[in-house]
């Protein structure tokens, strides 16, 4: 591996692509310092140290910290997000929007632009909600978090989270463009990591002053490394189709005659599920945290992380995911009409549509295994890291996105190496990509 990352500096454009990438992850760390005007940065500080472990923990968690220390980039990327899946399912009831998911790249780009708008009309309704709570948010001592409420205050918070999110945006869009690996979640990659340090640090503490006992501490290190290999044993894990190619004439040449397989991975939709599903579960109470009603306060309390009804819908929405993502970015029906255009059989099944339905079908079946190994990854490190108290929210879905994209960033410089024939990263055995 070591030989694989020298190497790796040996290309011109991969290594452009490395330097890109960790410049704008800078500037993304730069700005989340960056704070927000009118508000007291060490009042906020200690109202966020007394929920660290309710919903409000998760949205810090996946801004990097942005939202504890209220900075320009206090919403994240999760407006987007929101905007995303809003778009995705708008996609299939919408006549206009499947009209132009089939377009090809014209089509792309004009929902592209439509994401946009949606990211920012949300930010705009999460920073007025957010502008009026703060306004009313004090910290456990009695200070108020607001130096001077009023309608300039919230135009001026509107303005500069709505800017941060837009911002985050476009640089998630060039991270992909020109950088290495999804852009979006390597942002969210970056503010979990980010928060690595002073959670240890802060754990360290907790263990010195007597409030968390060293045993149950290294039983959770212990979950976190067996975790840590679930995920990357079931992220590389495919089932193989066999197919076989037909021998066809072409002028005075034979092509074909060879055996083939169709590789499905076990989980296709990878940590997009788990990110989609916290987006949908953080946007609403994000705002009823900072309303004073008792309505709010109560949505709140139910889906706050750890409670049954947070698990519930949870679960729900990844399984949900699993399958809409699925289906959205593997089409059954062109994978086998290509198979029959260039003379590919599963044996034993017909051309045509009935390899499009025993396609679906085992995708459906493996799918279902994918997306209940997510839930649990996701569901029960949380359970077990608030039963023992751990003063850091850092459950399952950190550790599957955190897993996740890195795996799939090594799998984007193991192809870069290899197509100019150089070793890659494993000797024995390819890393392998989502999408086999």
């Amino acid at each position: 591996m070591l030989e694989g990352f020298s190497n790796a500096s040996r290309i011109p454009e991969l290594r452009r692509r490395l330097l890109f990438t960790l410049g704008m992850i800078a500037v993304y760390r730069v700005g989340v310092a960056i704070p927000t005007p009118g508000i007291d940065g060490k009042a906020l500080a200690e109202f966020f140290e007394s929920v660290s472990n309710t919903v409000l923990g998760l949205v810090n968690l996946m801004s990097g910290g942005a939202l504890e220390q209220f900075s320009i980039f206090a919403l994240g990327i999760m407006p987007y997000i929101s905007a995303s899946i809003i778009l995705q399912l708008m996609t299939v009831v919408v006549p206009h929007l499947e009209r132009l998911s089939k377009e090809g790249e014209a089509g792309r780009r004009k929902i592209t632009q439509y994401t946009r708008y949606g990211t920012v009309v949300l930010s705009i309704v999460q920073g007025m909600f957010i502008s009026i709570g703060l306004e009313n948010l004090q910290s456990p001592g009695g200070a108020p978090v607001v130096f001077s409420p009023g309608w300039g205050f919230r135009f001026m918070t509107i303005v500069t989270l709505t800017s941060g999110t837009a911002f985050l945006m476009w640089l998630g869009e060039q991270i992909t463009e020109r950088g290495i690996g999804n852009g979006i979640s390597m942002i969210i990659f970056a503010g979990i990591v980010a928060a690595l340090p002073s959670a240890l640090i802060t754990t360290a503490q907790f263990v010195r002053e007597g409030q968390l006992d060293i045993l149950p501490l290294l039983f959770l290190a212990v979950l976190m490394v067996g975790v840590i290999a679930a995920i990357i044993f079931i992220e590389r894990g495919q089932r193989r189709i066999p197919v076989n190619y037909a021998k066809r004439q072409v002028g005075r040449r034979m092509y074909g005659g060879q055996s083939s397989h169709l590789p499905l991975k076990v989980n296709t939709a990878g940590v997009i599920p788990p990110i989609f599903a916290s987006s949908l579960l953080v946007f609403p109470t994000t705002i009823t945290q900072f309303v004073d009603h008792p309505w709010a306060r109560a949505a709140s309390d139910a889906l706050a992380p750890g409670t049954w009804m947070y698990n519930i819908l949870f679960v729900g929405l990844i399984i949900f995911f699993c399958y809409f993502y699925t289906a959205v970015t593997f089409n059954t029906s062109d994978v086998a009409e290509n198979m029959k255009k260039f003379g590919g059989f599963i044996p034993g099944i017909r051309p045509g549509q009935r390899t499009a339905d025993y396609i679906d079908r085992v995708l459906s079946r493996i799918t279902l295994g994918g997306a209940i190994y997510v839930a649990a990854i996701c569901v029960l490190p949380t359970i077990l890291i608030g039963y023992f108290n751990v003063p850091f929210f850092f459950g399952g879905t950190a550790l599957l996105i955190v897993v996740g994209v890195a795996l799939d960033t090594v799998a984007q410089m193991e192809t870069h190496l290899l197509t100019r024939s150089y070793q890659g990263f494993m000797r024995r055995g390819r890393v392998r990509g989502r999408r086999g």
